[in-house]
């Protein structure tokens, strides 16, 4: 096997991984033994690290893929960018404004659901769900086409 297939594939999976341990494991154990409001600080701090990480890992194995592959954008390279659109849009727009917002809210111990900087804020947390699972898909299809 090529170097660069090699660590294409290391990519993909440091980033499948990652988004699947964070998702399913450590976000949920978080929520599960601290406050709502620690538990939301907590992983708020990792957020930006975590999109980066995403970044990183598929900007790399985007471009081991289309060195392996030659000049042609085959189907893994398309689910690349389309990882890669996702999360750019989760760290520098859905990410940043969520922030924001928990600035703004304080406490979600204290403030209600229907206040409307909560209401804001869990729109935002839908669609930031609904991307983190996209992303998370396109890597289970990436890992399948390996």
């Amino acid at each position: 096997m090529k170097i660069a297939e090699f660590i294409y594939r290391l990519e993909v999976t440091f980033w499948v991984g990652g988004n699947a341990l964070f998702t399913f494991v450590l976000t949920p154990l978080l929520f599960k033994t601290e406050s709502r409001d620690t538990a939301a600080r907590i992983v708020g701090t990792f957020f930006p690290g975590y999109f980066r990480w995403g970044m990183a890992c598929g900007g790399i194995a985007l471009v081991l893929r289309m060195v392996a592959r030659g000049r042609g954008i085959d189907l893994a390279a398309g689910i690349l960018m389309a990882m890669l659109a996702v999360t750019a849009v989760q760290a520098f727009y859905v990410e940043p404004r969520a922030a924001e917002l928990k600035r703004e809210i304080g406490s979600f111990e204290t403030t209600t659901k229907e206040h409307p900087l909560r209401r804001e804020f869990s729109k935002l947390h839908a669609v930031s769900a609904v991307c983190n699972l996209a992303v998370l898909g396109g890597g289970v299809a990436l890992v399948l086409l390996l």
